[in-house]
């Protein structure tokens, strides 16, 4: 079966650049299974685990919105940020984590709300992310 060509890119660089045989996807609308010869199809992509399939292994990285563009041999991700499950930093990721949620229960005085929701969502994905790949045999 011919496979995908996946590229992440983020503004900083080049994260993930491959022959895959699927990739799921965080969209905004929810995950998106994407095998070749895939209809094209440009969407908004959302906080979450992106997960690629190649042979029988399995990588997970973490994405932070973008947008993804799939045509039948290519998947093309802009994301503004990625990191392979290995390059996450869990004890960072915690204290963000427990950094946001205490912004939050702070209360309005002083506090950017929007900001407080997105480094707490940033975080949890992180999280996700990382523990899955140490669930993995």
């Amino acid at each position: 079966m011919p496979g995908l060509r996946l590229e992440i890119i983020t503004p900083e660089r080049v994260v993930h650049q491959d022959d895959v045989d699927m990739v799921i996807a965080p969209g905004s609308e929810g995950y998106l299974g994407i095998l070749p010869h895939h209809a094209p199809l440009l969407t908004a992509l959302g906080h979450g685990e992106l997960r690629v399939k190649k042979g029988g292994t399995e990588t997970s990285l973490a994405v932070f919105g973008g947008f993804m563009d799939i045509g039948p041999d290519h998947v093309v991700v802009l994301t503004d940020a990625a990191e392979h499950a290995e390059e996450i930093d869990e004890q960072r990721a915690e204290a963000a984590r427990a950094r946001a949620k205490a912004a939050l229960e702070a209360g309005p005085v002083g506090v950017d709300e929007q900001r407080a929701r997105a480094e707490l969502s940033r975080a949890i994905t992180r999280l996700r992310v990382s523990e899955r790949r140490r669930r993995r045999p």
